[in-house]
């Protein structure tokens, strides 16, 4: 009988369980791997839909959601549901991806269970420590604790072997967000709610900038300048319209409402699934968003990105002219949006750059390095 290793993923959020579906796949291919799935569902509802998308069915659900949670409530309720699965289940390895409180959480647990940690979507920086928040420190505090750290880019690998990570604990795999992505974009997609296809058949005359916002950082101020410079925008450019997936969080809410909710070419829209969000970015003209993971994808697209936060633990789309970083005020964010939507020169140079992303065989790789570990 072959003797097979125990390995358990964890994940809480939407995002994380997106960028852990392909490791899954490939986890479960193989015979010397025993796949279990825990979920802590600090993100519920969002978290769910990609479940359901990817037909992961969760081993353990600790179904932590609760209204208006803390982040230390999140973070002890993770701490001591997580502890309790792994001291009963004793896997052989426990997968964490990223930067969320629960893989803080799970790492932590991990480490008090002297249980291996391998981490994935490892070693992304800004060097600043509410930057994003609470994001950086979970991704770093985690790392501390990893063994296994599975890192996307080759920039990512060398922040870890200057933190004096050992360079055999460190493997480059390319980031598993593009696997999903490229299963999941068709070109012949539908969308099954009316007001979003009605929305898309506008047709090549008009050009759609897709908006997400949600960072804890621009909630307030930040975030009714990039508001008020989308609304300047849509008075320069007549060709342009605005769809908004509005993030649930009540004080976004407010402020999308308050500056963009009576503008008739402003489709303020419910947050969508994985499948429809992703097929909607891959016909937008242009994405301004301060999301990580749409930093990631929008390049397999070819699809330009503003991204409107003063750091990003991304610097590779930077680097490579895929992404644009403008910052939260008013005048830098309106600035780059003129420029890409009156010069048809700087916006190709941006859409035909190179993806330093990977190529849709990350969640492989790492299946591979964890059974040769």
């Amino acid at each position: 009988m072959i003797n097979r290793k125990k390995v358990m993923v964890v994940f809480g959020t939407r995002p994380e369980a997106i960028k852990m579906a392909p490791v899954i796949q490939a986890l479960r291919q193989r015979e010397s791997i025993h796949c279990q799935i825990t979920v802590t569902a600090q993100h519920r509802e969002m978290l769910d839909q990609v479940l359901k998308l990817f037909k992961i069915v969760p081993d353990f659900d600790l179904n932590l959601m609760k209204q208006g949670q803390t982040l230390t409530e999140i973070t002890t309720r993770a701490l001591n549901g997580l502890q309790e699965i792994f001291q009963r289940e004793l896997p052989d390895l426990v997968l964490v991806h990223g930067d969320t409180t629960t893989t803080f959480a799970a790492a932590l647990a991990a480490f008090y269970t002297q249980i291996p940690i391998g981490h994935v979507e490892a070693g992304l920086r800004t060097g600043n420590k509410y930057s994003p928040f609470p994001e950086e420190m979970n991704r770093r505090l985690a790392g501390v604790l990893t063994d296994f750290h599975f890192a996307p880019t080759a920039t990512a690998q060398r922040n870890l072997l200057q933190e004096g990570i050992p360079p055999e604990k460190v493997f480059v795999t390319g980031n598993t967000v593009v696997d999903a992505l490229l299963a999941t974009v068709k070109p012949d997609y539908s969308f099954l709610d009316p007001e979003i296809q009605a929305i898309v058949n506008r047709g090549e005359s008009s050009r759609m900038v897709l908006v997400t916002t949600h960072r804890r950082e621009n909630l307030g101020e930040p975030m009714r300048q990039i508001y008020q410079a989308l609304q300047k925008m849509l008075e320069v450019f007549p060709d342009t319209y605005v769809v908004f997936p509005v993030h649930k969080n009540p004080k976004v809410r407010k402020v999308v409402t308050e500056v963009l909710g009576n503008d008739p070419k402003v489709f303020l829209v419910e947050p969508l699934d994985y499948e429809p969000f992703v097929n909607l970015m891959a016909r937008s003209h242009l994405i301004l968003t301060d999301s990580g993971g749409i930093q990631e994808e929008a390049p397999s697209l070819g699809i330009p990105v503003l991204v409107v936060r003063d750091t990003t633990e991304r610097p590779e789309a930077v680097e490579a002219g895929t992404v644009s970083l403008v910052g939260t005020g008013y005048d830098s964010v309106l600035k780059e949006l003129k420029r890409l939507l009156s010069s048809k020169g700087a916006y190709q140079k941006m859409a035909a750059a190179h993806n330093p992303y990977g190529d849709g065989h990350s969640g492989e790789r790492i299946a591979k390095i964890i059974i040769g570990n």
